[in-house]
C-alpha cells in the first residue's frame, strides 16, 4: 500500500495495491498489521458503516465531543468529495482542512485520524461510502460544524459537478461554527 501525507500531515491518503485483468481486480480493502505499520499508528476498529446517498447530497462535518472517531473511509460505488477539518484546539492546523475525490475506480482510502470533523458531498448520481471507525458511534456526543463556515472556507466542487445546492439533513442545515465548538 502507498501512504502519503497532505497537508496537514495526520491525515492520510491510502492508496491499496490493486491487482487487475480482463476478469475484474482483486486488492485487500484492510489489514490491521499493514495499516498500523505503514501508517506508524496503532489505531484498532471498531465498527464498519456504510451509507448510501443520492448526487449532491452532503453530509457532515460531523464529530464527538467524547468518544472521539478516527475514520478510514474508502468508496465502493459512485463519486464523493471528503474532506477533514482538524477540530484539534492546540494542533498548528487546527481550524485547516483537507479534500480528496475518493472514487469506486481510484479506490483510495483516506485516513481521517480522531479530533477531526468529517464530511463528504456526493459528485456522482449516487455513491456508497463505507468507513471504519475507531470508537463507536455515540449519538449523545455527536455535534456538527456548519458546511459552509466561513473560518473554515471549504472549496466544495458544487458547481464544477452541477450541484446548485447541497442536500442535506436538518441536523446537518444547523451545524454550529468553528468558533462554536468548545462552547
Amino acid at each position: 500500500m502507498k501512504v502519503t501525507p497532505t497537508a496537514i500531515p495526520d491525515v492520510l491518503v491510502i492508496e491499496p495495491k490493486v491487482f487487475g485483468d480482463a476478469r475484474g481486480f482483486f486488492y485487500e480493502s484492510f489489514n490491521q498489521k499493514a495499516f498500523n505499520e505503514a501508517t506508524g499508528t496503532n489505531h484498532q476498529f471498531v465498527q464498519d458503516n456504510h451509507s448510501r446517498s443520492a448526487k449532491g447530497v452532503l453530509r457532515g462535518l460531523h464529530y464527538q465531543i467524547q468518544q472521539p472517531q478516527g475514520k478510514l473511509v474508502r468508496v465502493v460505488r459512485g463519486a464523493v468529495f471528503d474532506v477533514a477539518v482538524d477540530i484539534r484546539k492546540s494542533s498548528p492546523t487546527f481550524g485547516k482542512w483537507v479534500g480528496i475525490e475518493l472514487t469506486e475506480d481510484n479506490h483510495k482510502q483516506f485516513w481521517v485520524p480522531p479530533g477531526f470533523a468529517h464530511g463528504f458531498l456526493v459528485i456522482s448520481d449516487s455513491a456508497d461510502f463505507l468507513y471504519k471507525t475507531t470508537d463507536y458511534y455515540a449519538p449523545e456526543h455527536e455535534r456538527c460544524i456548519a458546511w459552509n463556515d466561513l473560518n473554515i472556507n471549504i472549496q466544495w466542487p458544487l458547481v464544477k459537478n452541477g450541484i446548485s445546492a447541497p442536500k442535506m439533513s436538518e441536523k446537518d442545515s444547523n451545524g454550529s461554527s468553528l468558533a462554536r465548538i468548545f462552547d
